[in-house]
């Protein structure tokens, strides 16, 4: 796991000293065509109106893979086929209100199509990414992404 990204540094944290570490599974869908999803945060919720990767938070007991799945049918109304998840990275992110491990999957197969539950927005994005703003724990996938593809060798 990479170091620690530190969000909107200029902010005080809600809770002081240690804080316990929330873990979510976040998908990086991606299409046959190269391009990714990203969603906007529902109004009412942190960070409202920033663009991220879809996901949600692990239940007790509960695998990276299944949270994903479960948090992908609730908000998107899609079914991922588990057998087209890799788990990808990690990113540890300290946000004013959080401290959240954030688990990365690639996603590239699923059933379904998409119904924004939660009322949120959705577009298929490619780098340079279009969508503004991006919440701070989107930012290192789209480094990521950046040195796969430069590091891609022609077809």
């Amino acid at each position: 796991m990479s170091e620690i990204l530190r969000a909107d540094r200029h902010l005080a944290r809600e809770q002081a000293g240690d804080r316990p570490v929330v873990d979510v599974a976040v998908g990086v869908l991606i299409g046959a065509d190269g391009a990714f999803l990203l969603t906007s945060r529902p109004a009412g919720k942190v960070y409202a109106g920033y663009w991220e990767f879809p996901g949600g938070k692990l239940e007790a007991g509960e695998s990276v893979e299944a949270a994903l799945a479960r948090e992908l049918h609730e908000e998107l109304g899609i079914d991922i086929d588990l057998c087209r998840v890799a788990r990808w990275r990690e990113q540890l992110v300290d946000y004013p209100h959080a401290l959240v491990r954030l688990h990365f999957c690639k996603v590239t197969g699923w059933r379904g199509e998409l119904q924004m539950r939660e009322g949120q927005a959705f577009c298929w994005d490619r780098l340079p990414v279009q969508c503004a703003p991006l919440l701070p724990g989107a930012l290192p996938v789209l480094d990521w992404l950046r040195s796969e593809s430069a590091g891609a060798s022609p077809a």
